[in-house]
């Protein structure tokens, strides 16, 4: 009977203790704000803000029907007693104690305590004390336990988060008195502690623009920030100190892109629009940099070009009206670039009628035949060729045009002489024949300019035989005679399509087979044109 007083004394102490224990882990707890706000960078693990030793309150057992604590009987007829460490809505550990119902008096039996982390964080140095009475004999556990004079004491170093450890003790009732075993588990509440994120960020360039431009074309570059580190890199700029003589769209030599902010493992992009004022080699090396962070990307050269045509315009220099003349017309790109959209363009001369073109021309409302070539790449030629008929004497002119994409207009012009020329047509017909002798003829000469240029100083002559008797002239000119020769004044111009004609009227004087012989000359003949007419002559 004094044993069992003992045995109630030494549980209210504890059962006192436990409970001031509770109340301050409880009190400490409420005293937790509740409105915390995880700061950027940081993970907020626990809230506990010591290290504080927590003591949870024992669990023991005497009989089934005197229960301080919560008991369950399983299937087996064994006991199983838990608890959570410190209270329900703070709980940290729970103890669970399973035991027989019953035990024979020095019997061996086995009993398990099983302790689990109800948190989602490490618990260290986790203390299992097992108060033993003095009719318990203690034969041995798993894991070992440290034997004290009147207790057992496990010690786990750290209990993973939701982890259990069970602990299995063998022993035998020493009389016939009620076991009372009381356990205790000891723990550190868990540490409030920031996991500060070591970063180091890292920027990666890269520069792109097209190898290759013209004079009159804007120069698109590309920009690409890859922030190939850790963390955030931020306040990130791209500046590119131009070469001279190249600018950006609004006119500065300096090209500045604020980036802001590039995250752990993006890329962002850019574009700028730059321009060259004069052809030449440009050597672009842009820097991408932030606070202690730096990257120059790799050089990119930029070629600007600009074409030059060449024309050539080539023809006859001299040519009558209406006969054709051809000109044929050579195009030369003489640069290293490109000539986009090349275009040639010949004005139509006045004056001239049917025109002939090489292929692919047009012709368009404003009297021009049109070739559109399209790019004529550097130190290449095109040449076509047209023709026109002069309809008038004198000068004819014709201009050509040749423009690219970008290029500087050229012209060239070629200078054709038109001249006329004269073709003379003599014609000589008796208008009587047979004619009776003692009767009169007439003989009609023709003169036609056939040509195209005026017929200068023209000479009739005609020579009469014996047979024959002058009697008159009329025509174009006045005619004398000498001896059988009849000479007519020179006629001084004959126009184009002209004619001029001259009568004269002779006897016949005895019957013959005569003939009747002109002679012509004129300044654009080198030797003299004759005509004859026969005409019988009877009695």
């Amino acid at each position: 009977m004094k044993k069992s007083m003992n045995i109630s004394f030494i549980l209210l102490i504890a059962l006192s203790i436990v409970l001031s224990t509770l109340l301050s882990c409880k009190n400490m707890q409420s005293s937790r704000r509740t409105d915390l706000v995880e700061p950027e960078g940081l993970e907020m693990l626990s809230l506990a803000q010591t290290r504080r030793p927590m003591i949870a309150a024992p669990v023991s057992v005497k009989t089934v029907s005197d229960r301080p604590n919560p008991v369950v009987e399983n299937e087996t007829g064994q006991l199983k007693l838990s608890r959570v460490y410190p209270d329900a809505q703070f709980a940290l550990v729970q103890m669970d104690k399973t035991m027989p119902k019953e035990v024979g008096l020095k019997k061996p039996f086995d009993y398990s305590i099983e302790v689990t982390n109800l948190t989602c964080s490490t618990l260290p140095d986790v203390v299992i004390t097992e108060k033993i009475p003095e009719n318990f004999k203690y034969t041995g556990s798993e894991p070992t336990a440290k034997v004290n004079a009147d207790s057992l004491v496990w010690k786990i170093n750290s209990l993973a988060p939701k982890a259990s450890e069970q602990i299995v003790v063998s022993g035998m009732a020493t009389d016939i008195d009620s076991l009372g075993l009381s356990t205790t588990v000891v723990t550190h509440c868990v540490p409030l502690y920031a996991d500060l994120k070591v970063i180091q960020p890292r920027l990666e360039f890269i520069q792109t623009a097209p190898s290759q431009v013209l004079l009159c074309d804007m120069i698109p570059v590309q920009f690409v920030v890859t922030n190939t580190g850790t963390g955030t890199a931020r306040s990130v700029k791209i500046v590119d100190e131009l070469d001279r003589g190249l600018q950006t769209a609004d006119g500065q030599n300096e090209l500045v892109i604020d980036v802001g902010t590039v995250k752990e493992g993006q890329s962002r992009k850019f574009t700028a629009k730059l321009r060259a004022t004069r052809t030449g080699k440009y050597v672009s090396e842009a820097v991408a940099s932030a606070s202690g962070l730096e990257d120059m990307s790799q050089a990119t050269t930029i070629f600007v070009g600009q074409p030059e045509l060449e024309v050539q315009k080539t023809g006859s220099k001299r040519q009558y009206v209406g006969r054709p003349v051809t000109y044929e017309i050579t195009v030369t790109n003489k640069s290293d670039a490109l000539a986009r959209n090349t275009i040639i363009e010949d004005t139509i001369p006045p004056g001239v009628s049917s025109i002939k073109a090489s292929a692919g021309a047009k012709l368009s409302r404003s009297r021009k035949i049109v070739w559109q070539l399209g790019n004529l790449e550097p130190g290449a030629s095109k040449a076509v060729q047209v023709s026109y008929i002069p309809t008038k004497i004198g000068t004819m002119t014709d201009e050509t045009t040749v423009s690219a994409y970008c290029a500087e207009q050229v012209t060239a012009s070629a200078e054709t002489a038109i001249s006329g020329i004269s073709g003379i047509l003599l014609e000589v017909v008796d208008l009587e024949d047979p004619v009776e002798v003692g009767e009169s003829t007439m003989y009609e000469i023709t003169v036609t300019n056939q040509g195209s240029a005026p017929a200068t100083g023209i000479n009739i002559s005609c020579v009469l035989e014996d047979n024959v008797r002058y009697v008159s002239t009329t025509g174009a000119t006045a005619g004398s005679m000498e001896a059988n020769l009849l000479k007519f004044a020179p006629l001084a111009s004959l126009a184009p399509k002209s004619r001029a004609t001259w009568r004269i009227i002779v006897n016949a004087v005895k019957p013959a087979d005569t003939r009747f012989r002109v002679i012509m000359n004129a300044d654009q003949l080198t030797r003299p044109v004759e005509e004859t007419e026969a005409t019988h002559l009877y009695e």
